[in-house]
């Protein structure tokens, strides 16, 4: 394995083991994600979750310590901690799981917890929203009751770009809860497909004219006078091969 696929697994399996870590220990802030920036003056880490206060800690007492995680467990240098909100906590499809989740815990009653979720997510500007969630709901044996608004896309290169996923579970009595949340953000209901106006297609077709016309005037005379002098050259060497025979 070459050392430039070597470093780039090597970042992606820490920042795993960073994103990980934070999860398990920040389940209540409703951690959302990390972003890493490297660099030669050193490591700067950014957090993102729901309740920044609770990671930050009574003086900065929780992010010191987090600092200190970082360079021994980690082995990063010069650690640089900073936490903020996300920009719209409601399309957040992980901060919405650990919510459920919570909630859940709390003794809410699962299908309740859900169809509040749903709705606040539908208000927030998604265009779908789905969740699953699965465990010893109603009896002793388990079972999954899935709960959908609005329009959910599952397939196509759209889920990679405007399709937000998350997974959390939920620890009761009755054992563990499985939370899957699916969120459809707004952007995936512009068309991709449309036709334009006449207006467009006026302005469209002019443009191509205008094109046709400068590769006429300009390359079309250059590659004429090519295409001449690579007949006279050919007519200059048939002659001397002829005359050459005749001799």
């Amino acid at each position: 394995m070459s050392r430039i696929k070597k470093y780039f697994l090597d970042q992606a399996m820490l920042r795993a083991k960073i994103d990980e870590y934070l999860a398990q220990n920040f389940y209540t802030a409703g951690y959302s994600g990390v972003h890493i920036i490297q660099s030669g003056l050193g490591t700067r880490i950014h957090i993102y979750a729901e309740r920044p206060a609770l990671i930050i800690g009574r003086k900065g007492a929780t992010i010191r310590r987090l600092q200190g995680v970082f360079q021994k467990v980690f082995g990063l240098e010069n650690v640089q901690v900073t936490v903020s909100q996300p920009d719209n906590t409601e399309l957040d499809a992980r901060i919405q799981a650990f919510r459920v989740a919570r909630s859940l815990e709390m003794g809410y009653h699962f299908r309740r917890v859900a169809m509040a979720t749903l709705r606040r997510i539908i208000e927030a500007g998604a265009i779908g929203a789905e969740i699953v969630i699965s465990g010893k709901l109603t009896n002793e044996r388990a079972k999954f009751e899935k709960l959908q608004m609005g329009k959910v896309i599952k397939t196509g290169d759209i889920v990679d770009q405007y399709v937000d996923k998350a997974v959390a579970h939920a620890k009761l009595p009755q054992g563990i809860y499985g939370v899957r949340i699916i969120i459809v953000k707004q952007q995936a209901s512009m068309p991709h497909i449309y036709e334009k106006g006449e207006d467009e297609i006026k302005n469209v077709v002019q443009s191509l004219k205008e094109q046709v016309e400068e590769i006429k005037s300009t390359e079309g005379q250059e590659k004429l006078e090519e295409m001449i002098e690579e007949i006279k050259e050919e007519e200059v060497e048939e002659g001397g091969e002829i005359q050459a025979q005749n001799e």
